[in-house]
């Protein structure tokens, strides 16, 4: 960016900043695990990264910031979206997955 400076002496600490949605969906990945009985551990790390693919991003510094000013319609808007995401995600990798070994 033509004309701005940095300040390379700043010593910034980007450690607290993450995406809302990842421990949810990994929480969310872990529930429903035995429902996909035919999916082994090292296939869930893939559903995660489906569904929170599909989920976008909203980054934060501390989950009581997004989770306080969030309405009750938003919170339930979130909520489905996760479960749509994750389900979506587990059928994904399972079909992926049933396809390779068709091979």
């Amino acid at each position: 960016m033509a004309g701005m400076t940095t300040q390379s002496t700043m010593n910034v600490d980007f450690s607290s900043v993450h995406n809302h949605y990842e421990r949810l969906v990994f929480e969310a990945v872990l529930q429903r695990a035995s429902d996909y009985s035919n999916l082994d551990a090292q296939a869930l790390p893939d559903v995660a990264c489906v569904a929170l693919n599909r989920m976008g991003s909203q980054y934060i510094r501390h989950a009581v910031d997004l989770t306080f000013n969030m309405t009750a319609k938003q919170r339930t808007a979130m909520e489905e979206n996760l479960h749509d995401s994750v389900t979506f995600a587990f059928e994904l990798v399972q079909t992926r997955i049933a396809m390779r070994a068709r091979r």
